[in-house]
């Protein structure tokens, strides 16, 4: 069983081309949850879907977690990312957050991945962040 959540669509997590690893869009809901249900570190919602509870931090470590298993599952490795697609919700009230966790997380890296950061107006499921991701196959 994979460490990393089902896809909400018809669509793989990862898929190879030549050297390659392109991950689908990756969220932070958590293996095993429903994509009806939120899944989600750090959100509560109330019986009308309002937030009861929101941690933005808790959703950036719970995507870099699927990340990670995801390019492990796949034959690849944190320190093998080449790009990054960031697709945030709530530019104004997540990037700067978002940057010190990053930061944090390829602190060890060398050469540092490519990284794009995108303000959408909402993803398929009550999520903050999502991330497109590229990696060497090791």
């Amino acid at each position: 069983m994979s460490k990393a959540p089902k896809p909400v669509g018809s669509y793989p997590l990862a898929r190879q081309a030549g050297g390659l690893l392109f991950l689908s869009g990756v969220g932070p809901r958590i293996a095993g949850s429903d994509a009806n249900d939120s899944g989600v570190p750090g959100l509560e919602l109330d019986h009308n879907g309002n937030f009861k509870a929101f941690s933005f931090e808790d959703q950036v470590h719970s995507v870099f977690a699927n990340v990670k298993a995801i390019l492990e599952e796949h034959g690849s490795r944190w320190d093998k990312l080449v790009d990054i697609q960031v697709f945030l919700v709530d530019m104004k009230r997540d990037f700067q957050t978002f940057n010190r966790l990053y930061a944090d997380y390829f602190k060890d890296v060398d050469p540092k991945p490519c990284r794009t950061t995108i303000a959408i107006d909402s993803l398929p499921t009550p999520i903050a962040i999502e991330l497109k991701c590229v990696a060497d196959l090791v």
